[in-house]
């Protein structure tokens, strides 16, 4: 596994997956005595999502903090097989991660499709599960906000700067996102978009889109309710106040139906939160610390 540093605090990790890929994960601090904490992000997101929370995180008690790209994200490379965009297949990669950066157990950070891969391993290795932050994800999730999402993957009209960029995404997102300051703005669109001299381009690979190809809204929605409820390691739920892939109902759900789950409602932010306001970085750094 290759090493090097990116700025003075993270340090970025090339790792190999099962198939030859190399994939990428950003790491704060080193190992010690406290439980690290392992962030996977969004569908389309990259591990830089969470520097803002890790620095929170590491900062309060000196922990160590990882942050997975998942393949086609990031710094990881891209699938040659679209199809390889899967759960399954990522799981193995999350588990990879686990075993590259010799982390045992752990608080495993999942922003939506990340707290998938969090209950995965809260189902498949539960001894590596120390506690669950769950960022607008539940065991079922609403068909309109898949809607949305696909009607979007993969897909960029031409960008010249930054600036133009930022006007993008607040027409795609500001309705959902009235709380987002114009700094957090900018930070995530920086981590969405890279820069080359011709115009912005996805930090992901446009293929990822296609596994959205056989979505179906009318067909009835699997939902995760027994492996949820199965899990014996503390639960964080957020939930975006305006969300529309987590419901309030959904929300309250997760609480009445597992007793270790407590739940925090972002407002003024829709799905995903981005975690950089302060209350909810607040509340994340109480549950680590209370583990």
């Amino acid at each position: 596994m290759g090493v090097r540093c990116v700025d003075d605090e993270l340090r970025s990790h090339f790792f190999a997956s099962s198939d030859g890929l190399q994939l990428h994960a950003l790491t704060l601090g080193e190992a010690n005595h406290l439980t690290p904490v392992v962030c996977l992000p969004g569908l389309t997101r990259p591990a830089r999502d969470f520097i803002i929370l890790a620095l929170h995180l590491h900062r309060a008690d000196g922990r160590r903090i990882a942050l997975l790209d998942y393949r086609g994200r990031g710094g990881s490379d891209w699938d040659p097989d679209w199809s390889h965009y899967s759960i399954p297949v990522e799981h193995g990669d999350v588990l990879r991660l686990l075993d590259a950066l010799d982390i045992h157990k752990a608080i495993f950070v999942g922003l939506s499709r990340g707290g998938f891969h969090a209950l995965m391993v809260s189902k498949h290795r539960p001894e590596s599960v120390a506690g669950l932050v769950l960022n607008d994800i539940g065991p079922r999730i609403e068909p309109a906000g898949l809607v949305r999402i696909k009607d979007y993957l993969g897909k960029l009209p031409v960008l010249r700067d930054t600036d133009a960029a930022i006007a993008h995404y607040k027409r795609l997102m500001a309705a959902h996102f009235p709380a987002v300051t114009d700094e957090d703005w900018r930070f995530y669109v920086s981590n969405s978009l890279n820069h080359t001299p011709e115009r912005m381009r996805l930090s992901y690979d446009p293929q990822l889109a296609r596994i959205m190809d056989s979505f179906d809204p009318a067909a009835p929605m699997p939902d995760l309710w027994e492996d949820f409820v199965a899990i014996r390691a503390p639960i964080l739920a957020l939930r975006g106040e305006n969300s529309d892939l987590l419901s309030p109902e959904g929300h309250a759900e997760m609480a009445r139906r597992n007793p270790l789950c407590q739940l925090h409602v972002v407002p003024g932010q829709g799905h995903a939160p981005l975690l950089l306001d302060t209350p909810t970085l607040t509340r994340i750094g109480a549950f680590v610390t209370g583990l």
